[in-house]
């Protein structure tokens, strides 16, 4: 209920600590764009409220009747492959399509290790920039972020950073 409230707005008294009425995201976003991360992790029932938007153009908010039209571009992103989870019934089949309009494909950090450095400099010039202080990492440090295996993906080398810029 929180997700599609988060999404679609609610209106004062819908439930317990609506106490005033909310715009939603995709009515936020109306005329622009609206990033939707892990969609393949949202339950079935919300996926089929966000396909229904997407065809409509138009939401309700949640406890209202009024239709609310939208125009808006998605963006969705997925830690899995789209068929496999389709075949697993962890995503609708019909959102795929919906959303499969122009896919970009992006591999594992551990598929292109080359992309390491540049994404440590960012991360560790973002650090710095919010705690105040500039630090540089050494050629050796590179060297052992580019051939770590990143299992966790580029959350691990963000963590990762953060940690050598508390720790150094």
């Amino acid at each position: 209920n929180l997700l599609e409230s988060e999404l679609f707005g609610h209106e004062r008294g819908s439930f317990t600590s609506a106490d005033a009425r909310k715009i939603g995201l995709f009515e936020a976003a109306s005329t622009s764009t609206l990033f939707l991360d892990e969609i393949g992790d949202l339950s079935l029932p919300l996926q089929g409220k966000i396909l229904r938007a997407l065809q409509e153009k138009e939401v309700k908010r949640v406890g209202g009747n009024e239709t609310i039209p939208v125009d808006v571009r998605v963006v969705a992103a997925t830690n899995r492959l789209p068929l496999q989870a389709v075949a697993e019934g962890k995503l609708r089949e019909d959102l795929m399509y919906r959303l499969n309009v122009f896919p970009i494909e992006l591999p594992p950090l551990r598929d292109r290790l080359q992309d390491v450095p540049l994404l440590a400099e960012h991360f560790l010039q973002a650090i710095g920039k919010q705690e105040g202080r500039a630090k540089r990492f050494d050629a050796r440090a590179l060297e052992r972020l580019r051939t770590h295996r990143w299992p966790g993906n580029v959350r691990e080398l963000r963590n990762a950073v953060q940690r050598a810029y508390v720790m150094a």
